[in-house]
Protein backbone atom coordinates (compact mmCIF):
# COMPACT_ATOMS: atom_id res chain seq x y z
CA UNK A 1 0.00 0.00 0.00
CA UNK A 2 1.15 3.79 -0.75
CA UNK A 3 2.49 5.55 1.73
CA UNK A 4 -0.30 7.91 3.90
CA UNK A 5 1.68 11.32 4.06
CA UNK A 6 -0.25 12.16 7.03
CA UNK A 7 -4.29 13.47 7.22
CA UNK A 8 -4.45 16.98 6.53
CA UNK A 9 -6.27 16.66 2.96
CA UNK A 10 -8.55 13.71 2.15
CA UNK A 11 -10.07 12.91 -1.48
CA UNK A 12 -14.02 11.60 -1.43
CA UNK A 13 -15.53 9.88 -4.67
CA UNK A 14 -19.19 9.44 -3.88
CA UNK A 15 -21.43 7.43 -5.57
CA UNK A 16 -24.41 9.97 -6.60
CA UNK A 17 -27.13 7.03 -6.65
CA UNK A 18 -29.40 8.85 -4.19
CA UNK A 19 -28.33 10.87 -0.98
CA UNK A 20 -27.24 7.47 1.18
CA UNK A 21 -23.65 7.37 0.09
CA UNK A 22 -23.20 10.77 0.49
CA UNK A 23 -25.05 10.66 3.82
CA UNK A 24 -22.37 7.41 4.62
CA UNK A 25 -19.23 9.49 3.36
CA UNK A 26 -20.36 12.74 5.17
CA UNK A 27 -21.37 10.84 8.46
CA UNK A 28 -16.75 9.23 7.83
CA UNK A 29 -16.19 12.81 7.02
CA UNK A 30 -17.70 14.30 10.09
CA UNK A 31 -15.97 11.74 12.43
CA UNK A 32 -13.12 12.75 10.94
CA UNK A 33 -12.62 16.17 11.97
CA UNK A 34 -13.93 15.58 15.28
CA UNK A 35 -10.65 13.48 15.46
CA UNK A 36 -8.54 16.28 13.06
CA UNK A 37 -9.98 19.66 13.30
CA UNK A 38 -7.74 21.15 10.89
CA UNK A 39 -8.90 18.39 8.27
CA UNK A 40 -9.57 19.02 4.71
CA UNK A 41 -11.40 17.03 1.94
CA UNK A 42 -12.01 17.09 -2.25
CA UNK A 43 -15.19 16.02 -3.01
CA UNK A 44 -15.94 14.50 -6.18
CA UNK A 45 -19.48 13.51 -7.09
CA UNK A 46 -22.81 14.77 -8.61
CA UNK A 47 -24.46 14.91 -5.70
CA UNK A 48 -25.42 18.89 -4.74
CA UNK A 49 -22.92 20.66 -2.85
CA UNK A 50 -25.97 22.26 -0.54
CA UNK A 51 -26.25 18.21 0.83
CA UNK A 52 -22.09 18.78 1.93
CA UNK A 53 -22.34 22.02 3.38
CA UNK A 54 -25.67 20.95 5.40
CA UNK A 55 -23.85 17.93 6.59
CA UNK A 56 -20.00 19.29 7.43
CA UNK A 57 -20.34 22.76 6.71
CA UNK A 58 -17.26 24.70 4.93
CA UNK A 59 -13.96 22.31 4.68
CA UNK A 60 -14.66 20.67 1.70
CA UNK A 61 -13.88 21.78 -1.73
CA UNK A 62 -16.85 20.78 -4.54
CA UNK A 63 -15.90 19.10 -7.28
CA UNK A 64 -18.64 18.33 -9.47
CA UNK A 65 -17.95 14.78 -11.45
CA UNK A 66 -19.55 11.70 -12.38
CA UNK A 67 -17.75 8.99 -10.44
CA UNK A 68 -19.79 5.48 -11.69
CA UNK A 69 -23.54 5.13 -13.48
CA UNK A 70 -25.03 3.06 -10.59
CA UNK A 71 -28.11 2.42 -11.51
CA UNK A 72 -30.88 4.56 -13.60
CA UNK A 73 -34.03 5.26 -11.34
CA UNK A 74 -37.44 5.35 -13.14
CA UNK A 75 -38.67 6.57 -9.39
CA UNK A 76 -37.31 6.06 -5.98
CA UNK A 77 -38.77 1.83 -6.09
CA UNK A 78 -38.41 1.22 -9.77
CA UNK A 79 -35.32 0.96 -11.83
CA UNK A 80 -34.45 1.27 -15.73
CA UNK A 81 -32.43 -1.81 -16.94
CA UNK A 82 -31.96 -0.36 -20.26
CA UNK A 83 -31.27 3.23 -19.64
CA UNK A 84 -28.49 1.67 -17.12
CA UNK A 85 -26.98 -0.52 -19.33
CA UNK A 86 -26.85 2.24 -22.43
CA UNK A 87 -24.61 4.60 -19.67
CA UNK A 88 -22.75 2.39 -18.34
CA UNK A 89 -21.86 1.21 -22.26
CA UNK A 90 -20.86 5.34 -22.89
CA UNK A 91 -19.20 5.17 -19.45
CA UNK A 92 -16.41 2.35 -19.24
CA UNK A 93 -13.40 1.28 -19.45
CA UNK A 94 -12.07 4.92 -18.11
CA UNK A 95 -10.30 6.85 -20.04
CA UNK A 96 -6.62 6.37 -19.77
CA UNK A 97 -6.57 10.67 -20.04
CA UNK A 98 -9.20 11.18 -17.58
CA UNK A 99 -7.68 8.87 -14.70
CA UNK A 100 -4.43 10.69 -15.62
CA UNK A 101 -5.64 14.02 -14.99
CA UNK A 102 -7.90 13.43 -11.94
CA UNK A 103 -4.40 11.87 -10.42
CA UNK A 104 -2.57 14.93 -11.11
CA UNK A 105 -5.57 16.74 -9.60
CA UNK A 106 -4.91 14.38 -6.10
CA UNK A 107 -0.91 15.11 -6.39
CA UNK A 108 -1.59 19.15 -7.05
CA UNK A 109 -4.00 18.98 -3.87
CA UNK A 110 -1.38 16.67 -2.00
CA UNK A 111 -4.19 14.61 -0.84
CA UNK A 112 -3.48 11.52 1.67
CA UNK A 113 -5.68 9.76 0.24
CA UNK A 114 -8.88 8.80 -1.73
CA UNK A 115 -12.03 7.42 0.47
CA UNK A 116 -14.45 5.76 -1.99
CA UNK A 117 -17.98 5.39 -1.20
CA UNK A 118 -18.48 2.37 -4.09
CA UNK A 119 -16.65 5.14 -6.64
CA UNK A 120 -14.48 2.67 -8.70
CA UNK A 121 -13.09 6.00 -10.37
CA UNK A 122 -11.36 7.06 -7.35
CA UNK A 123 -9.58 3.90 -6.43
CA UNK A 124 -7.83 3.84 -10.21
CA UNK A 125 -7.14 7.80 -9.69
CA UNK A 126 -5.61 7.31 -6.64
CA UNK A 127 -3.67 4.53 -7.64
CA UNK A 128 -1.90 6.75 -10.16
CA UNK A 129 -1.55 9.59 -7.85
CA UNK A 130 0.38 7.10 -6.11
CA UNK A 131 -1.51 7.35 -2.65
CA UNK A 132 -3.49 5.03 -0.77
CA UNK A 133 -7.72 4.37 -1.78
CA UNK A 134 -10.06 3.53 0.94
CA UNK A 135 -13.13 1.43 -0.26
CA UNK A 136 -16.21 1.91 2.00
CA UNK A 137 -19.38 -0.36 1.29
CA UNK A 138 -22.31 -2.60 2.03
CA UNK A 139 -22.70 -3.44 -1.31
CA UNK A 140 -20.52 -3.15 -5.06
CA UNK A 141 -22.00 -2.05 -8.22
CA UNK A 142 -20.56 -5.58 -9.54
CA UNK A 143 -22.83 -7.47 -7.27
CA UNK A 144 -25.77 -5.25 -7.90
CA UNK A 145 -25.69 -6.43 -11.64
CA UNK A 146 -25.12 -9.68 -10.97
CA UNK A 147 -28.75 -10.03 -9.90
CA UNK A 148 -30.07 -8.80 -14.01
CA UNK A 149 -27.66 -10.97 -16.10
CA UNK A 150 -30.41 -12.61 -17.03
CA UNK A 151 -32.64 -10.05 -18.36
CA UNK A 152 -29.79 -8.21 -19.48
CA UNK A 153 -26.72 -10.05 -20.54
CA UNK A 154 -24.79 -6.94 -21.24
CA UNK A 155 -23.87 -6.19 -18.16
CA UNK A 156 -21.56 -9.26 -17.86
CA UNK A 157 -18.46 -7.08 -19.47
CA UNK A 158 -18.72 -3.80 -16.73
CA UNK A 159 -19.33 -6.62 -13.59
CA UNK A 160 -15.79 -8.10 -14.62
CA UNK A 161 -14.06 -4.95 -15.33
CA UNK A 162 -15.61 -3.34 -12.17
CA UNK A 163 -14.95 -6.14 -9.88
CA UNK A 164 -11.08 -5.98 -11.03
CA UNK A 165 -11.25 -2.27 -9.90
CA UNK A 166 -12.99 -3.02 -6.80
CA UNK A 167 -10.23 -5.71 -5.93
CA UNK A 168 -7.47 -2.69 -6.39
CA UNK A 169 -8.78 -0.70 -3.29
CA UNK A 170 -6.02 -0.48 -0.68
CA UNK A 171 -7.76 -0.94 2.16
CA UNK A 172 -11.12 -2.47 1.94
CA UNK A 173 -14.30 -1.61 4.99
CA UNK A 174 -17.73 -3.29 4.91
CA UNK A 175 -20.51 -1.31 6.89
CA UNK A 176 -23.57 -3.12 8.18
CA UNK A 177 -25.97 -4.30 7.21
CA UNK A 178 -23.42 -5.89 4.67
CA UNK A 179 -24.79 -7.52 1.44
CA UNK A 180 -21.77 -9.48 0.74
CA UNK A 181 -19.56 -10.48 3.17
CA UNK A 182 -15.81 -10.77 1.97
CA UNK A 183 -12.36 -10.89 3.88
CA UNK A 184 -11.80 -7.30 4.31
CA UNK A 185 -9.70 -4.83 6.56
CA UNK A 186 -12.72 -3.67 8.88
CA UNK A 187 -16.66 -4.17 9.34
CA UNK A 188 -18.69 -1.70 11.35
CA UNK A 189 -21.93 -1.12 12.98
CA UNK A 190 -24.56 0.64 10.71
CA UNK A 191 -22.64 4.47 9.40
CA UNK A 192 -25.22 7.29 10.11
CA UNK A 193 -24.50 11.34 10.57
CA UNK A 194 -25.48 12.19 14.38
CA UNK A 195 -27.94 14.61 15.64
CA UNK A 196 -27.63 17.71 15.69
CA UNK A 197 -30.82 19.55 17.27
CA UNK A 198 -32.29 18.59 20.66
CA UNK A 199 -35.75 16.51 19.66
CA UNK A 200 -38.02 18.75 21.31
CA UNK A 201 -36.64 22.18 19.57
CA UNK A 202 -37.07 20.69 16.16
CA UNK A 203 -40.79 19.54 16.84
CA UNK A 204 -40.79 23.11 18.17
CA UNK A 205 -39.92 24.53 15.13
CA UNK A 206 -42.19 22.63 12.86
CA UNK A 207 -44.90 23.25 15.13
CA UNK A 208 -45.69 19.87 15.89
CA UNK A 209 -48.59 20.49 18.74
CA UNK A 210 -47.38 18.72 22.18
CA UNK A 211 -50.26 15.89 21.91
CA UNK A 212 -49.45 15.09 18.66
CA UNK A 213 -47.60 11.86 17.21
CA UNK A 214 -44.97 12.97 14.22
CA UNK A 215 -44.51 10.94 11.37
CA UNK A 216 -41.49 11.20 8.98
CA UNK A 217 -42.15 9.68 5.82
CA UNK A 218 -39.04 9.64 3.92
CA UNK A 219 -37.91 8.62 0.06
CA UNK A 220 -34.45 9.40 0.20
CA UNK A 221 -33.13 11.87 -2.31
CA UNK A 222 -34.76 10.70 -5.17
CA UNK A 223 -38.36 12.73 -6.05
CA UNK A 224 -41.23 10.91 -5.40
CA UNK A 225 -45.27 12.29 -5.80
CA UNK A 226 -47.42 11.43 -2.90
CA UNK A 227 -50.58 10.93 -4.21
CA UNK A 228 -52.18 9.94 -0.63
CA UNK A 229 -51.47 13.27 1.40
CA UNK A 230 -55.03 14.04 1.93
CA UNK A 231 -55.61 10.65 3.05
CA UNK A 232 -53.18 11.83 5.66
CA UNK A 233 -55.09 14.91 6.95
CA UNK A 234 -57.85 12.42 8.15
CA UNK A 235 -55.25 11.44 10.54
CA UNK A 236 -55.78 14.44 12.72
CA UNK A 237 -53.85 13.11 16.12
CA UNK A 238 -50.68 12.34 13.74
CA UNK A 239 -47.87 15.17 12.42
CA UNK A 240 -47.02 14.09 9.21
CA UNK A 241 -43.43 15.49 7.86
CA UNK A 242 -42.59 15.36 4.20
CA UNK A 243 -39.32 16.16 2.73
CA UNK A 244 -39.09 16.50 -0.72
CA UNK A 245 -43.01 16.94 -0.40
CA UNK A 246 -43.15 20.42 -1.74
CA UNK A 247 -40.71 23.05 -3.10
CA UNK A 248 -41.13 25.14 -0.54
CA UNK A 249 -42.11 24.35 3.72
CA UNK A 250 -45.80 24.09 3.68
CA UNK A 251 -47.95 23.76 6.48
CA UNK A 252 -51.39 22.25 6.19
CA UNK A 253 -53.54 21.24 8.93
CA UNK A 254 -50.83 18.41 10.38
CA UNK A 255 -49.04 18.41 7.18
CA UNK A 256 -45.34 19.76 7.25
CA UNK A 257 -44.22 19.51 3.67
CA UNK A 258 -40.86 20.70 3.33
CA UNK A 259 -38.27 20.88 0.34
CA UNK A 260 -35.20 18.33 -0.17
CA UNK A 261 -32.87 21.28 1.14
CA UNK A 262 -35.32 22.73 4.16
CA UNK A 263 -33.05 24.08 6.81
CA UNK A 264 -34.06 21.02 8.52
CA UNK A 265 -31.09 18.29 8.95
CA UNK A 266 -32.51 15.46 8.13
CA UNK A 267 -31.29 13.07 11.02
CA UNK A 268 -33.09 15.75 13.25
CA UNK A 269 -36.47 14.69 11.88
CA UNK A 270 -35.68 10.96 12.05
CA UNK A 271 -34.65 11.51 16.24
CA UNK A 272 -37.88 14.34 16.46
CA UNK A 273 -40.03 11.91 15.17
CA UNK A 274 -41.97 8.60 16.63
CA UNK A 275 -41.86 6.85 13.42
CA UNK A 276 -40.54 6.84 10.37
CA UNK A 277 -42.31 5.42 6.86
CA UNK A 278 -40.19 5.59 3.95
CA UNK A 279 -38.12 3.36 1.20
CA UNK A 280 -35.53 0.88 2.78
CA UNK A 281 -32.28 2.55 1.91
CA UNK A 282 -28.95 2.51 3.62
CA UNK A 283 -28.83 6.18 5.21
CA UNK A 284 -32.47 6.20 6.04
CA UNK A 285 -31.95 2.72 7.64
CA UNK A 286 -28.57 3.70 9.38
CA UNK A 287 -30.33 7.23 10.89
CA UNK A 288 -33.36 5.21 12.29
CA UNK A 289 -31.12 2.30 13.38
CA UNK A 290 -28.62 5.36 15.63
CA UNK A 291 -32.59 6.65 16.65
CA UNK A 292 -33.91 3.76 17.45
CA UNK A 293 -37.22 5.19 15.77
CA UNK A 294 -40.13 2.54 14.67
CA UNK A 295 -39.19 2.16 11.01
CA UNK A 296 -42.09 1.59 8.44
CA UNK A 297 -40.09 0.22 5.69
CA UNK A 298 -40.90 -0.51 1.74
CA UNK A 299 -38.79 -3.19 0.40
CA UNK A 300 -37.80 -2.56 -3.14
CA UNK A 301 -38.55 -5.48 -5.76
CA UNK A 302 -36.18 -4.79 -7.87
CA UNK A 303 -32.74 -4.04 -5.89
CA UNK A 304 -30.39 -6.76 -4.95
CA UNK A 305 -29.43 -4.60 -1.51
CA UNK A 306 -33.14 -4.60 -0.41
CA UNK A 307 -33.55 -7.86 1.02
CA UNK A 308 -30.36 -7.79 2.82
CA UNK A 309 -31.57 -4.41 4.69
CA UNK A 310 -34.72 -6.01 4.97
CA UNK A 311 -33.35 -8.86 7.39
CA UNK A 312 -31.17 -6.08 9.16
CA UNK A 313 -34.33 -4.08 10.81
CA UNK A 314 -36.44 -7.52 11.06
CA UNK A 315 -33.76 -9.15 13.36
CA UNK A 316 -32.50 -5.76 15.34
CA UNK A 317 -35.19 -2.93 14.72
CA UNK A 318 -38.39 -1.94 15.58
CA UNK A 319 -40.87 -2.08 12.48
CA UNK A 320 -42.63 -3.57 10.55
CA UNK A 321 -43.06 -4.26 6.42
CA UNK A 322 -44.88 -2.34 4.19
CA UNK A 323 -45.98 -3.19 0.84
CA UNK A 324 -45.13 -0.22 -2.02
CA UNK A 325 -48.73 -1.13 -3.48
CA UNK A 326 -50.01 -0.52 0.27
CA UNK A 327 -47.47 2.78 0.33
CA UNK A 328 -48.69 4.81 -2.85
CA UNK A 329 -52.60 3.57 -2.03
CA UNK A 330 -52.23 4.70 1.43
CA UNK A 331 -53.38 1.18 3.18
CA UNK A 332 -50.21 1.32 5.05
CA UNK A 333 -52.54 3.72 7.40
CA UNK A 334 -54.27 1.12 8.70
CA UNK A 335 -51.27 0.08 10.57
CA UNK A 336 -50.01 3.48 11.36
CA UNK A 337 -51.43 2.85 15.32
CA UNK A 338 -49.32 -0.72 15.03
CA UNK A 339 -46.30 0.82 14.11
CA UNK A 340 -46.48 3.73 16.74
CA UNK A 341 -47.05 1.03 19.32
CA UNK A 342 -43.28 -0.11 18.78
CA UNK A 343 -41.35 0.56 21.48
CA UNK A 344 -38.28 2.78 20.98
CA UNK A 345 -35.15 1.02 20.63
CA UNK A 346 -31.57 1.07 21.66
CA UNK A 347 -28.22 0.94 18.94
CA UNK A 348 -26.74 -1.82 20.04
CA UNK A 349 -22.65 -0.55 19.63
CA UNK A 350 -21.43 2.90 18.49
CA UNK A 351 -21.56 4.48 15.29
CA UNK A 352 -19.78 3.04 12.58
CA UNK A 353 -18.70 6.50 11.56
CA UNK A 354 -16.48 6.83 14.39
CA UNK A 355 -14.82 3.53 13.91
CA UNK A 356 -13.83 4.07 10.38
CA UNK A 357 -12.34 7.64 11.74
CA UNK A 358 -10.72 6.13 14.36
CA UNK A 359 -9.13 3.50 11.96
CA UNK A 360 -8.16 5.70 9.15
CA UNK A 361 -6.17 7.90 12.22
CA UNK A 362 -3.71 5.11 12.54
CA UNK A 363 -3.16 4.83 8.83
CA UNK A 364 -1.76 8.31 8.97
CA UNK A 365 0.48 7.78 11.58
Amino acid sequence: MPEVRGLRRIACFISPHGFGHAARASAVMAALLELHPDLNFDIFTEVPRWFFEDSLGGRFSYHSLLPDIGLVQESPLRIDLNRTLDRLNRFFPFEGSRIASLASLLRERACALALCDIAPMGILAAREAGIPSVLVENFTWDWIYEAYVEKMPGLIPHIHYLNKLFAMADVHIQAEPVCERRFVDLTVPPVSRKQRKPSAEVRKDLAVPLDSKAVLITMGGISSQYPFLEDLEERAHVTFIVPGGAQDIEAKGNLRLLPHRSGFFHPDLVHASDGVIGKVGYSTLAEVFQAGVPFGYIARPDFRESPCLASFIEEKMPGISIAEEGFHGAAWLSRLDELLSLSRSEPAGPNGASEIARFLSLLGK
